[in-house]
């Protein structure tokens, strides 16, 4: 028999009392997992942000619209490499519920500010910028939809309406649009904005908001002081901020989402502490004979110490380690119905690597007490007790 022996056969002396313990760990774990994989899926645009891009809107609120007239002027700026528009479009296919991230832009410049994030075949991109009645889909869209080139759907709006007084567009499918990296979301529908501009009853001439490259992220500031001066005091004043920054305060209409992960995952976390080491002290007062006898064998303290240690990490990695399997197995389930608003909702590699060292931490205080309590026990102090 070895010591993992004897740690295994320790924790569960008292079966339903480990028992207990190890779902409330579990229960634990798998809110972090849920709560982590929510926050990772929010914050995904975050980190695909890239340095050298900025987005410029509307003052008041990013609801409001701008001229689209602002577009070429803000293309002579010292420091901007490029300059592209898109304007929300509030789409769905068939029913509201089936909500479409979908957008009006102008192609070739808009592809051209995302080269690094989004790649289409040029014949495609050819065929959309040829054709003003086509889209092009990402490729997580597309799969979810079943829905290949060539394919005619209608896209309709609850925020647009057309001239003729519809709220559909008929949109035929260019080109299907793939992500050059894992983390890129590919959910989405993009059609052209002069389609759109022509054929809309309300709103002509206005975009929703500018999305500029810069010649370097050193420039950024001044750019966005620039921009922002120019259109000062005007109808539609300007803020132009960082991609990052937008899209936090983007995330931030939901809500403070790390906040609440860190309350409701704080929360959890502390009760399962003070339970878990007030039950393993209590473990170890009642060994403290055992303890004398194996002291008495000639296990030394700090072998003592190890040995509780263990028996706290191995209790905190049996509840955690099916929690945030639960997890992942949630946001599998979730992920297709929360596709629209929360696309790459799902426990990561980077989230059990959190929780496996939030496992082992956990084991560490909880049992950190109660084991150097243990390896301080006198001999005869042990086997007096009874």
């Amino acid at each position: 028999m070895n010591d993992f022996d004897l740690v295994r056969k320790n924790l569960f002396r008292r079966k339903l009392r480990a028992a207990l313990m190890i779902v409330s760990i579990l229960i634990a774990f798998m809110i972090f997992g849920v709560l982590a994989g929510f926050y990772r899926a929010f914050t995904a645009g975050e980190d695909a942000a890239a340095a050298d891009r900025m987005i410029t809107v509307n003052k008041i609120n990013f609801t409001q619209p701008l001229p689209i007239a602002y577009y070429n002027r803000v293309r002579t700026v010292e420091g901007v490499r490029q300059v592209t528009f898109a304007n929300w479009f509030g789409g769905y296919y068939q029913d509201p519920k089936n909500f479409l991230m979908s957008l009006a832009i102008e192609p070739s410049t808009y592809f051209d500010v995302y080269r690094s994030e989004f790649e289409v075949p040029p014949e495609q991109l050819q065929a959309f910028m040829r054709d003003r009645g086509s889209a092009v889909v990402g490729e997580s869209l597309a799969q979810k939809w079943g829905w290949k080139i060539g394919d005619r759907i209608p896209v309709a709006s609850n925020i647009f309406s057309q001239k003729s007084g519809g709220h559909t567009w008929d949109l035929t499918i260019a080109g299907i649009v793939k992500g050059k990296a894992e983390h890129v979301d590919t959910n989405f529908l993009l059609f052209q904005y002069a389609y759109f501009d022509e054929t809309r009853s309300f709103g002509k001439d206005t975009i929703g908001w500018m999305i500029l490259q810069t010649t370097s992220p050193e420039s950024n500031p001044r750019v966005a002081k620039t921009i922002d001066a120019m259109f000062a005091n005007s109808t539609a004043e300007t803020s132009t901020d960082t991609e990052k920054a937008f899209g936090k305060a983007f995330a931030a209409q939901f809500g403070n989402i790390a906040l609440i992960v860190l309350l409701v995952v704080g929360a959890a976390f502390v009760t399962i502490l003070m339970i878990v080491g007030n039950t393993m002290a209590l473990s170890i007062r009642e060994r403290t004979r055992e303890i004398g006898v194996l002291k008495t064998l000639g296990f030394s303290g700090p072998r003592i110490l190890g040995m509780v240690l263990g028996e706290s990490v191995l209790l905190a990695l049996l509840g955690g380690i099916p929690g945030l399997a639960i997890a992942a197995l949630i946001a599998m389930a979730l992920r297709t119905s929360l596709s629209n608003i929360a696309p790459a909702f799902a426990v990561s590699p980077t989230i059990i690597m959190q929780g496996l060292a939030l496992m082992i931490a956990l084991g560490l205080i909880t049992g950190i007490i109660p084991a150097l309590n243990a390896m301080r026990l006198k001999i005869a102090t042990a086997l007096g007790r009874g």
